[in-house]
């Protein structure tokens, strides 16, 4: 009698080896100092999208009395919805770390410490809540931004993919600046006015 054996159907995982690649490093990393388990827990391994994973260390290092982190992650799901193109942004910013960065020898390094990464991510959402009309919004993290991360970003500035801003302490981007794509940056950078009073008055 032939026995017909049927395989169980596999669960096809979606092809993503950037956020793979920091799943892994956050798991070596908790092996490596289980006192870090329960940040790299709740900040990567407990998250299920790389795009959650940044949105969740953002919220949590903007976060203040003024303005919780849930309202910061709220915001960031509502850009995200708007605008589905981030995640491929967000992947091309930390590629541009991992490639350029010489200090930089795993993926997860920009998602969990590196500000000048925060601080470009801060900056797409403040640019977005701009492009809305949401302009307070748009200021107050421009504020906070400056704040936690020593960077001073002007919300209306356009800012391209694959942005590598190396320490970022002191940079100043002015309101009418174009930054293209695959630009590195290094710290105490002004990109400041021309002096003239209209049109674009920034490089």
């Amino acid at each position: 009698m032939n026995s017909i054996t049927i395989a169980r159907p596999s669960i096809v995982q979606p092809v993503d080896p950037i956020w793979r690649s920091v799943r892994d490093e956050a798991m070596e990393a908790v092996n490596r100092d289980p006192l870090l388990a329960a940040f790299l827990y709740s900040t990567i391994l407990n998250q299920e999208s790389l795009e959650e994973a940044v949105i969740h260390r953002l919220a949590e290092r903007l976060d203040h009395q003024d303005i919780g982190s849930d309202l910061i992650r709220q915001t960031f799901n509502a850009m995200l919805a708007d605008d589905p193109d981030w995640s491929t942004t967000v992947r091309v910013d930390i590629q541009a770390y991992y490639d350029r960065d010489p200090a930089c020898d795993r993926f997860i390094m920009p998602v969990l410490y590196f500000k000048g990464f925060h601080a470009i991510q801060t900056h797409r959402l403040a640019h977005w809540l701009w492009n809305q009309g949401r302009r307070d919004f748009a200021l107050y993290l421009q504020s906070r931004s400056s704040s936690v991360f020593q960077t001073d970003i002007n919300p209306a500035a356009r800012i391209g993919k694959g942005i590598f801003v190396d320490h970022a302490t002191g940079l100043v981007v002015g309101e009418t600046a174009v930054i293209e794509d695959d630009v590195s940056i290094l710290h105490g950078v002004t990109l400041g006015g021309t002096g003239k009073a209209g049109g674009d008055r920034h490089p």
